[in-house]
């Protein structure tokens, strides 16, 4: 099922310097996929963000994922 990132996911100049972060946190997208990189589990970001939900991180994947789509080399 395709996460519809675009209402989860929310750039402002005057919060984290203008990185895409989750709607209403100061959680950066780049936070979340740095720890997923890192190994945690979905689970082990929830217990340490536990105001974020799965839908948040399923939406930071879809966000990080569409970047990497438009990437071109």
């Amino acid at each position: 099922m395709q996460q519809d990132y675009k209402e989860r996911i929310v750039i402002d100049p005057q919060v984290m310097v203008g990185k895409p972060i989750i709607k209403g946190t100061r959680i950066t997208v780049e936070l979340i996929m740095r720890q997923l990189a890192q190994g945690l589990t979905v689970e082990e970001i929830l217990r340490a963000y536990p105001h974020l939900t799965r839908e948040d991180i399923q939406a930071a994947i879809a966000y990080a994922g569409k970047l990497v789509e438009e990437e071109t080399v």
